[in-house]
C-alpha cells in the first residue's frame, strides 16, 4: 500500500524444492529402423537435476501489477537418479532427421547438398551419445555450418542439446495482477514479455495468455473452478480441471489434472484448430514456436492419445500413475502443495528423397525424452502451513464446539438451581401434616405458637 510509482526489489529465492526428472527412449534397433521396421525403445532413467529457481528483476507498477523474470538452474542429483550422466543412449539425430523434414519441399540440388554436408561432418541418422551432453549440448562441426550458411534454423550458436537454453535462462518477463484491488485477479497475468497474446497459432483464441504464471491461483477455488495458466515452454496456455479431493502432507487439497481435450486434435476438438496443422489426438504441434523443426508435445508414452501412435513404437506403456501431470492445491488459498508436470518431447521422422541419411525410415512421431517438473512445500513452509491452515483452524472449532458445551452446560445447571429453589420454596411452611414428618421440609418449617393469655 505504501509503494508510489514503479519500485524495484532485489532478487527473490523461491524456497521450495523442485526437480527436473528425464527420462531417455533408448532406440535398441537403430539399423532395423533406418531400414523401415518399427522402432523399438526402451526407457533408460530418471536423470535427476535439482532445480534452483529465483525471480529477479522485481518492480511494481501503479496500476495493481509487479513484473519479474524467473531464471533457473539445473544440479546433477546423481543419489536420486537411475545412472549416471555418462550413460550412453542412442536416440534421433535431430541435427539430421529433423532438417530434413524441415528441407523437404527445397529443390532436388539443394537436398543433396544437404546429404553432403552430413556425410562430410559424418552425421547420421542416429545419436549415441552420454546422457550429459544430450542434455547440455556438444560441439558438433555441422551445428556450426548450419550457424553459418543457414542462420536462424538453429536455437543456439554454440553447443547443440535438448536443454542447453534452458540451463542458467529465464522464461521471459512475466507482469502479473497483486491483487491488491481486487483478490480475484491475484496471479493472474497481464502481459508476458508485454505482450497480451501471442502470435504462434492460428486462431484469436489459441494465442491468448490466459490464466497465472503457473506458480498460485486466486484463493477460494472450488470443485467448478478450473486452473489456467500460460506456460512459455509450451509456447500457449493450458487449463486443468478438478479431479478429486485430497490430503498432501497433512494438508487438505484439491487435485487438477490436464483434461482429455488438452492435447486434442482440431477433428476431435474443435476449439483446438487453432494449434494445427494437426495429427493424431494427443499431440501439440510446437513447430511454430521452435524454429519450424518438427517437433511434438505430448503426454508421456502417449498418455491419453490416439491408440495409433502406440501403433507405430514398441515399448511404450501408458498410465495415469506414472504418466498423468497434476497439481495439488490448496483451495483456499490458491497455493500449490505438490506439483507434476510431465511432458514428452517427440520428433517427426521419415524418409526424405534426396537425402540417403533417412534411409527408408517410416513416417513416424519417435519420442525422444520425457521429463518431469516436479514441486513440493516442505521444511519450514510446510510447518507454517500446517499450522496456518490446519493446526489452528482445528483448535478454533475445537474450542467453539467447547464453548459452546460450557456454555449450555452453564444454562442447564442454572435452570436446575432455578427450579430447585422454586420447588423448596414451595414447600417451606407447609404443616407436617401435609408431608411426611421425616422430611427436612418438615423439620425446616417453624412450629405454630398459640400465644399465652
Amino acid at each position: 500500500h505504501a509503494l508510489k510509482g514503479p519500485k524495484s526489489l532485489s532478487k527473490c529465492d523461491i524456497p521450495v524444492p523442485f526437480f527436473m526428472s528425464v527420462y531417455f527412449f533408448h532406440i535398441v534397433n537403430p539399423n532395423e529402423t533406418l531400414n523401415g521396421e518399427k522402432p523399438m525403445v526402451v526407457q533408460r532413467g530418471p536423470y535427476v537435476y535439482r532445480e534452483n529457481r529465483w525471480k529477479d528483476n522485481i518492480t511494481f507498477h501503479d496500476n495493481h501489477t509487479v513484473s519479474y523474470r524467473e531464471y533457473r538452474q539445473y544440479f546433477f542429483e546423481e543419489s536420486m537418479s537411475v545412472g549416471d550422466e555418462s550413460d550412453v543412449v542412442t536416440i534421433p539425430n535431430m541435427l539430421v532427421l529433423g532438417a530434413s523434414v524441415m528441407m523437404e519441399n527445397m529443390p532436388l540440388p539443394v537436398l543433396l547438398l544437404l546429404s553432403t554436408a552430413f556425410k562430410s561432418f559424418n552425421e547420421g541418422p542416429f545419436l549415441t551419445k552420454p546422457v550429459g551432453e544430450l542434455m547440455w549440448g556438444y560441439d558438433s562441426k555441422l551445428v556450426d555450418f548450419l550457424n553459418k550458411y543457414l542462420p536462424g534454423m538453429l536455437p543456439t550458436s554454440g553447443k547443440f542439446g535438448l536443454f542447453a537454453e534452458f540451463n542458467n535462462s529465464n522464461t521471459g518477463q512475466f507482469t502479473v495482477f497483486t491483487g491488491q484491488d481486487d483478490i480475484r485477479k491475484v496471479h493472474m497475468v497481464d502481459s508476458w514479455d508485454g505482450l497480451k497474446s501471442v502470435d504462434y497459432w492460428r486462431s484469436e483464441q489459441c494465442n491468448q495468455i490466459n490464466g497465472t504464471a503457473g506458480q498460485m491461483w486466486p484463493p477460494f477455488m472450488t470443485k467448478e473452478s478450473t486452473m489456467p495458466f500460460y506456460s512459455p515452454d509450451a509456447c500457449r496456455s493450458m487449463e486443468l480441471v478438478y479431479q478429486r479431493p485430497g490430503v498432501s502432507r497433512g494438508i487438505p487439497v484439491f487435485r487438477f489434472v490436464a483434461p482429455k481435450t488438452l492435447f486434442a486434435n482440431g477433428t476431435d476438438y474443435p476449439p483446438n484448430e487453432g494449434f494445427c496443422p494437426c495429427r493424431q489426438s494427443g499431440l501439440l504441434n510446437v513447430s511454430t514456436c521452435r524454429h519450424n523443426s518438427p517437433v511434438f508435445i505430448s503426454h508421456p508414452h502417449f498418455f491419453e492419445a490416439d491408440p495409433v501412435l502406440l501403433d507405430t513404437v514398441n515399448g511404450l506403456s501408458p498410465n495415469e500413475e506414472e504418466h498423468g501431470l497434476f497439481i495439488d492445491i490448496h483451495p483456499e488459498t490458491g497455493v500449490p502443495m505438490n506439483v507434476s508436470i510431465r511432458l514428452q518431447l517427440n520428433l517427426l521422422i521419415k524418409r526424405v528423397f534426396g537425402i540417403s541419411e533417412t534411409g527408408k525410415i517410416a513416417e513416424v512421431v519417435m519420442p525422444m525424452i520425457w521429463f518431469e517438473e516436479s514441486g513440493y512445500i516442505d521444511g519450514p513452509v510446510l510447518n507454517t502451513f500446517r499450522t496456518n491452515l490446519v493446526v489452528l483452524p482445528m483448535v478454533m472449532e475445537y474450542m467453539q464446539y467447547s464453548f459452546i458445551g460450557l456454555g449450555l452446560a452453564g444454562i442447564l445447571g442454572a435452570v436446575m438451581l432455578y427450579l430447585s429453589d422454586k420447588v423448596k420454596s414451595r414447600m417451606v411452611g407447609q404443616p407436617c401434616t401435609d408431608v411426611d414428618p421425616s422430611s427436612s421440609a418438615c423439620e425446616k418449617t417453624p412450629l405454630l405458637q398459640t400465644p399465652t393469655s
